[in-house]
């Protein structure tokens, strides 16, 4: 049975390790997530202590999914907004590690990614992910809308280059 926590500073401290591994192994797997190979876990590290401060400083919200003891995925929701967009959110690395893929863990992230949001008054969410991947398929099965494509965007983590697509999604705010 999977379990999706919201996870603190501390929390996110202390799972270090497999967070490294979780990001490290998605990059491998091919994924664009703004890091090239080779992408050990020792660089991953660096990248989760900074997003433990950003979670302490209440500018991310880290949701992680544990199954059978162990981290299997994860996802962040970008609450740090300027002034003009208290609205709004951003969906950031979504990540189901490449063994635990095909049950479906990347719904179950982001409908909860969705919930967050919405009890933090958030009516619209905004994410980019690499045209022609399968992460599109998810997003739009969860009723996403497409905002558009930027041809070379990014590059994958081989260095190919990839083009991005830009989704949004509102959500009705319950008072």
């Amino acid at each position: 049975m999977s379990d999706i926590r919201i996870f603190g500073r501390a929390e996110t401290l202390a799972a270090l390790k497999d967070l490294s591994e979780l990001f490290s192994e998605t990059v491998r797997g091919g994924a664009s997530m703004g890091y090239m190979l080779p992408f050990p876990p020792e660089e991953a590290e660096i990248y989760w202590r900074s997003v433990a401060e950003a979670v302490g400083r209440g500018d991310i919200v880290l949701l992680v999914l544990e199954d059978a003891g162990r981290i299997a995925g994860s996802v962040q929701l970008g609450i740090a907004m300027p002034p003009n967009q208290p609205h709004r959110a951003d969906i950031k690395k979504l990540m189901v590690h490449p063994d635990q893929r095909g049950r479906g863990l990347s719904r179950h992230l982001m409908e909860a990614a969705e919930r967050e949001a919405a009890a933090r008054g958030r009516s619209l969410l905004v994410l980019d992910t690499a045209t022609g991947q399968p992460a599109e398929k998810i997003y739009e099965h969860l009723g996403w809308e497409r905002a558009g494509v930027i041809p070379g965007y990014a590059l994958f983590p081989d260095g190919r280059p990839c083009d991005t697509t830009f989704y949004h999604k509102t959500l009705a705010i319950v008072i």
